[in-house]
């Protein structure tokens, strides 16, 4: 019986404890390291900024009516913006200065043809024939191309960078111009010129958009600690800036109105006060000190002698 019983307590202290259970939960990769919200309105308020410096610049340029406008902020992976590209889409790659990486520049086919015609003087038309883009056309387009390139280094004044363009690509390129698997930021803009309409995109990579946004924090803190350094004037020092209505004064003097009424040019009033009596300072109608009458030079002037004592109001 005790040897029994031994045996299986040694069994017993040398079986393993039973695993405990895991959690397993499913993963959603595609919303991994998404924007916030707040990320993603500073992106919006800033782009909307630049399509409004496009519209104003590149319509002048043109000689035509554009309105830029920001439509929607997505993310997508490299092979999902490759896949869904339009084959006859203009694609021009921007390398930065700051960073070893890329931007994309996308514009639709349908808004491409109308903005070579205006730039040969015509009236912005578009083509009736489907065609691929030509070397002169990517040389006619390149003016546009580099004025759009400089109005976003504009509005990303704040990283001082530079932007170059190189030359148009074919989307099955796109994986050469970013990181396989990396996760891209579209700003796509609806453009109307004349009564044209299509989309531009810029494509962002992920690791560029959080270069920007620490960037536009960093100078957004700087400049809100600055103006918090800036003192506030006091009361007194804010009134040193402001005008008063000043005048030296008879005051209390009474004159019959018949005298009033024969009043004329030559006439000599009587205001029946004694010479030595002195008169008032007023600040807007307020007395503040005794003034005599004196000259100084070729000018009138007041003498102040004594400080009235002031209005109950007026103290403190």
């Amino acid at each position: 019986m005790t040897e029994a019983s031994g045996e299986v307590a040694k069994v017993e202290k040398g079986t393993a404890p039973p695993p405990k259970p895991r959690n397993i939960h499913s993963c959603n990769f595609r919303y991994a390291g998404r924007l916030s919200n707040e990320n993603a309105r500073t992106l919006t308020a800033l782009h909307e900024k630049f399509a409004l410096s496009v519209s104003n610049s590149v319509g002048l340029y043109l000689g035509t009516s554009l309105h830029l406008k920001l439509a929607a902020l997505e993310q997508v992976v490299v092979a999902e913006y490759s896949s869904r590209t339009p084959v006859d889409s203009y694609l021009v790659p921007c390398s930065l200065n700051v960073m070893d990486t890329n931007i994309l520049l996308e514009m639709d086919i349908d808004l491409i043809f109308p903005i070579i015609d205006l730039l040969l003087g015509g009236a912005g038309t578009a083509s009736e024939e489907a065609r691929e883009l030509t070397d002169i056309d990517e040389e006619i387009l390149q003016s546009v191309t580099v004025l759009m390139v400089k109005e976003l280094e504009r509005s990303w004044r704040a990283l001082n960078m530079t932007l170059t363009p190189s030359r148009c690509i074919k989307p099955a390129a796109i994986s050469q111009v970013f990181v396989a698997n990396e996760k891209l930021v579209l700003l796509i803009f609806e453009m109307t010129l004349g009564s044209t309409n299509g989309c531009v995109s810029i494509v962002l990579p992920t690791s560029l958009v959080g270069f920007l946004l620490r960037h536009l924090k960093a100078a957004q803190a700087k400049k809100t600690s600055s103006l918090r350094t800036l003192r506030s004037p006091n009361l007194r020092e804010r009134i040193l800036d402001c005008d008063f209505v000043v005048s030296a004064d008879i005051t209390q003097v009474r004159v019959l109105v018949k005298d009033l009424i024969d009043l004329k040019c030559g006439t000599v009033l009587k205001m029946n006060a004694p010479v030595k009596r002195p008169g008032r300072l007023t600040v807007e109608n307020v007395e503040v000190f005794e003034a005599l009458p004196v000259r100084n030079g070729a000018r009138k002037a007041a003498q102040l002698s004594c400080r009235l004592q002031e209005p109950e109001g007026m103290r403190e």
